[in-house]
């Protein structure tokens, strides 16, 4: 295989990672559970379902989770507007939050299908499926391991009270309600919204990584030990 297939593959997996759905995923599911792996193991299991498409198996399992993709996300967006007002207690490390990323992951796998899913589908026809899903699903890692690491710390921040992680966690909060509801009631009214899904993905990338590392500075509050989950 080519070097420069490869490369390709790794950079729509960059691309796809800043798609909006993703970045709303991802800032939804640290209001949960804060584990830095969220998006890590988001990516993982959305790009386990790339590359089975590519590879020519699992269109069965993609017609059964297709419909609850969009609802999915509009869970997920209810879930963070609640959670903007009932912020959650620190997580304890718990089997099924660890798997729940990876599920969410593979659910959207199943529905959400841009342009870069299409590129690499197409691209898998004359190249090894395997080894472009892999490298495919490395780019993605990348960019959604970052976002899910930062994620984590501005939830944590939010707990202990650090007055500007408040702010961003608020701000963020509306900004994944309403890219869920929008994207996916899009979906559920048939729109196609994929000519505005990479600028709006890297726009939304920009504000949400700029805030989390604004959520870092300023003074500090002092810490309150959020209390622990029954």
């Amino acid at each position: 295989m080519q070097s420069s297939v490869l490369i390709l593959a790794a950079v729509l997996g960059l691309r796809h990672g800043v798609d909006p759905d993703h970045l709303a995923a991802i800032d939804g599911l640290a209001r949960v559970n804060q584990s830095p792996w969220n998006g890590a193991l988001f990516a993982l299991g959305h790009g386990l379902v790339v590359t089975l498409l590519a590879i020519g198996v699992g269109r069965l399992q993609r017609g059964v989770l297709e419909p609850f993709s969009p609802w999915l996300l509009i869970t997920i967006g209810l879930v963070s507007l609640w959670r903007l007002f009932r912020p959650a207690p620190a997580s304890r490390n718990r089997p099924f939050w660890n798997a729940g990323p990876l599920l969410v992951g593979i659910v959207f796998a199943a529905g959400f299908e841009t342009a870069s899913q299409l590129s690499a589908l197409v691209l898998a026809d004359r190249n090894n499926a395997l080894y472009l899903g892999a490298t495919f699903t490395a780019g993605m890692l990348v960019v959604d391991g970052i976002d899910g690491f930062l994620a984590a710390r501005t939830q944590r921040s939010v707990l202990t009270g650090h007055p500007r992680a408040e702010v961003a966690g608020r701000l963020l909060g509306g900004v994944v309600v309403a890219t869920s509801f929008a994207i996916g009631g899009s979906q559920l009214l048939g729109q196609d919204m994929s000519a505005i899904t990479a600028p709006l993905g890297l726009a939304l990338f920009a504000i949400v990584i700029g805030l989390r590392f604004w959520s870092r500075g300023g003074p500090t509050s002092t810490p309150v030990e959020p209390p622990e989950p029954a």
